[in-house]
């Protein structure tokens, strides 16, 4: 991992960049890189082993309060990278001069400067492997890996500088039944821990067992839940989704706008922050706003929102650091009392829920959502996995889960890392708990 290459690479065009502006311009420049590694595997072998590595750039000028951005891919090659971006410069000018003013620019110009540098430990390729390859030892498994090194940089002619390297990897994978059933896993980490990952095969050697004991078919109604992080990834990724964007709050699209105006709560145990400072992605965004640490949900009730340099000239309010879809990107959920070891026993009899999906809002402005059950779900008696479930279909409002509904949250909290690969890998995080429902509605 050529860390300092790219540095380099970023370094030189900021450096070329101050020095082609005219009177009266201004520019950013956001620079994206990463050198990752792709390995697919299939019967727990490997099918197919890639490298990638791709740099993106985007480039805005501004002038008369009037801007314009062009995205363009590098090659890390300083004389050709250089002639890329005086084409786009040349597009930009021209556009400008048809733009009108924009009315909502609000130019982030202070002078900053935030340097991360890599930190993190992967396995080499081979090594991880060996690793997938022995803990896949008779098992059907397929997942694919994803790891490697993430460059973010900024730069603008105000001043603000900014560099950041995040090392990150993800095995997603899927253990299969022979009834065609399976368990899916994701681990994730910066420091990867392949005892941390051999405890996920083996809790899945174990899910997969009871995927071979016959089904049992539910009646749809409220039945007394667990729902294991990768479910709650699924519900907290939904409501990221506007849920604390100052833009949706303001114009009552946000589905959360019923906490906002206190028509209602959350039960006091649920506590959400957006905590800038411990996450992958960078401490600035890619306008030159920092980040900041941000509380958004504190014992039930809003207390913060995400607010991007626009929807703070539009609506009055202090910017945070939100990109312009004003998303939380390190978002942690904070646990509870209950001990995952524990949970099964605190739950009872009930459904042990360990994958939702094809989620979407039923009605967003009670933020009731509907979506599926997926995966190593089953029917718990007594503290114990008597059979998986039939998929079933659930309709549910987030103020009744987790609301009046919420029993308890575990103690310890699973890191989710993006997994993501659209156009590039994704740094986004969430840190969520378990979480034990009293009444969770099955609609069919």
């Amino acid at each position: 991992m050529n860390h300092a290459l790219y540095r380099r690479s970023f370094d030189t065009l900021e450096q070329w960049l101050h020095t082609q502006l005219a009177a009266g311009e201004h520019f950013s420049l956001w620079y994206s890189a990463e050198d990752s590694q792709f390995i697919r595997f299939n019967h727990g072998q490997v099918r197919q082993a890639s490298q990638v590595k791709q740099i993106d750039a985007t480039l805005r000028l501004i002038h008369n309060e009037r801007h314009a951005s062009h995205t363009l891919n590098l090659t890390g090659d300083v004389d050709t990278d250089r002639q890329r971006l005086d084409e786009a410069l040349a597009q930009l000018r021209e556009l400008l001069k048809v733009l009108p003013a924009d009315p909502y620019l609000q130019l982030d110009n202070q002078m900053f400067a935030s340097d991360r540098l890599p930190d993190g430990s992967l396995p080499a390729a081979d090594e991880l492997i060996e690793q997938v390859g022995a803990l896949s030892a008779g098992l059907d498994m397929v997942g694919i890996y994803a790891g490697g090194p993430m460059y973010r940089g900024f730069a603008s002619s105000w001043g603000g500088r900014g560099w950041h390297v995040a090392i990150s990897a993800s095995l997603d994978f899927s253990l299969f039944h022979a009834n065609g059933e399976a368990v899916k896993i994701t681990y994730a980490a910066s420091e990867w821990d392949a005892e941390a990952l051999a405890a996920q095969f083996a809790q899945g050697r174990e899910q997969l067992a009871h995927l071979g004991k016959p089904r049992k078919t539910l009646a749809p109604g409220q039945y007394r839940a667990y729902l294991a992080p990768a479910a709650v990834e699924e519900i907290i990724s939904m409501l990221q989704w506007g849920g604390f964007s100052a833009s949706a709050l303001a114009t009552r699209h946000s589905p959360l706008q019923a906490l906002q105006l206190k028509t209602a709560s959350l039960s006091p145990q649920i506590c959400m922050s957006e905590m800038a400072s411990t996450g992958l992605e960078p401490l600035f965004n890619s306008e030159g706003s920092l980040r900041q640490d941000q509380v958004l949900i504190e014992q039930g009730q809003l207390v913060g929102q995400m607010v991007s340099s626009r929807s703070a000239q539009e609506y009055g309010l202090k910017a945070n650091g939100a990109d312009q879809q004003e998303m939380p990107a390190s978002l942690v959920m904070a646990g509870g009392e209950l001990p995952s070891a524990e949970v099964l026993k605190a739950l009872g009899t009930g459904l042990y829920i360990g994958n939702l999906w094809y989620l979407n809002y039923s009605d967003v402005g009670l933020a009731r959502m509907t979506g599926m059950t997926r995966f190593a779900s089953f029917w718990v008696e007594d503290g114990q996995i008597v059979a998986p479930i039939d998929t079933m279909r659930f309709d549910d409002s987030l103020y009744a889960m987790f609301g009046d509904n919420l029993l308890g949250l575990t103690r310890e909290q699973s890191l989710r890392i993006s997994t993501s690969t659209y156009s590039q890998r994704g740094a986004q995080t969430l840190l969520l708990p378990g979480v034990l429902i009293d009444r969770f509605t099955l609609t069919l």
